[in-house]
Formats: structure tokens, sequence, C-alpha cells
């Protein structure tokens, strides 16, 4: 089994009082939050915040003490961890890498869960909302 591991984050800001998750139509059809492969001779931190920067154009704030873990086949033989933290952003305009991303959208907590496609996508989110309430707010 070849095992592959990538590294994003569950991306959100507070606005108005109120609570927003970063989401991303991606162009094979799925709504996912922002992640991806690590490269040669990167950390799992670099590789987050590349990866954010590369999808969605915004720099972010890195926060590890919120870690989860997902871990899929994507194909026959192939294991994949995929490790989420918390980011919020640093810089203001978002601009979607065409070639991986549709259209990236703000949404309220439950919104954001009833569109995500996959399942483990959404105990991602509900992970990263439960701990940003008990612990950053």
């Amino acid at each position: 089994m070849i095992k592959e591991y990538s590294y994003g984050a569950v991306v959100y800001k507070k606005e108005n009082n109120k609570l927003l998750f970063l989401i991303e139509h991606m162009t094979l059809g799925h709504i996912s939050l922002p992640k991806g492969h690590i490269e040669e001779g990167e950390t799992p931190i670099t590789c987050a915040l590349r990866e954010i920067k590369e999808e969605t154009g915004l720099d972010v704030n890195l926060n590890t003490d919120f870690k989860h873990v997902i871990n899929y086949e994507p194909k026959p033989g192939i294991s994949k961890d995929v490790t989420f933290f918390l980011a919020t952003p640093t810089s203001k305009n978002t601009t979607p890498q065409l070639e991986e991303v549709v259209k990236l959208e703000w949404l309220d907590y439950s919104s954001a869960l009833s569109l995500l496609t996959f399942d483990s996508d959404k105990e991602t989110l509900k992970d990263a909302y439960n701990y940003i309430q008990t612990n950053l707010l």
C-alpha cells in the first residue's frame, strides 16, 4: 500500500458577530475544504499555507493546536492521510485557482456543512466548529 499525505485547513473568519467558513467548489464537481499534497522538502505547516494560498489566494494565520486527520483510499493500493488545521485570513481578497477551484464561498456553519460533499469534510468542519466554540470564542 502506498501512503500519501495532504495538509489543509478549515479557513474561517468572524464577520458582523458571525462565524463564516470558506468552502471550495471544485472543477471535478465536489465541494470541499482547502488542502493538497505535500511536496518534497515541505513541512505540514508550509504545505498547508502553500495550498491555501494557491487554491484561495489568501494569506492566513495557521492554528496547529487544532488537528483533524481523515484517511481514505483515493485509488486501489493508495492510502491517504489528510490533516486539517484551523486558519484565519490575514488578507481579504480571494482568488480561486481556476485549474482546481471554480468558486470560493464564505458561508455560515450550517450552510457550509450542508454543501460539503464528503462526510469526512463534514466531520472535519463539525470538529473545527466545536473547537472554535469551546476554545477560541
